[in-house]
């Protein structure tokens, strides 16, 4: 059993950055794939940006070359920078963990944080 607490969001405006983190209680990270997905009110879960158990990071399209995802195996928490926030990046962030191989699908991920809200101004 993995329990995970997202924390770092906030209002920042557009070209601003935020960092979250995503801390894990129970078992180590390191034996999960951890991603990142939001939610923006009337759409869809979308994945954002994973790291694997064995360090491989991937992003989607939307936030490539704006935000890194790192991992701190001694704090058992994983981060996600973003850096270049633009209003669309608006959403409730979560973060989870599951070790299935379609690691941009978020029916992939066994445990998950209640999120924190990220908030881009224009």
């Amino acid at each position: 059993q993995v329990q995970l607490v997202e924390s770092g969001g906030g209002l920042v405006q557009a070209g601003g950055s935020l960092r979250l983190s995503c801390v894990a209680s129970g078992r180590t990270f390191s034996s999960y794939n951890v991603g990142w997905f939001r939610q923006a009110p009337g759409k869809e879960r979308e994945f954002v940006a994973v790291i694997t158990r064995s360090g491989v990071s991937t992003w989607s399209d939307s936030v490539k070359g704006r935000f890194i995802i790192s991992r701190d195996s001694a704090r058992n928490t994983v981060y996600l920078q973003m850096n270049s926030l633009k209003p669309e990046d608006t959403a409730v962030y979560s973060c989870a963990a599951g070790g299935g191989y379609a690691i941009r699908s978020p029916n992939e991920y066994n445990y998950w944080g209640q999120g924190t809200q990220v908030t881009v101004s224009s």
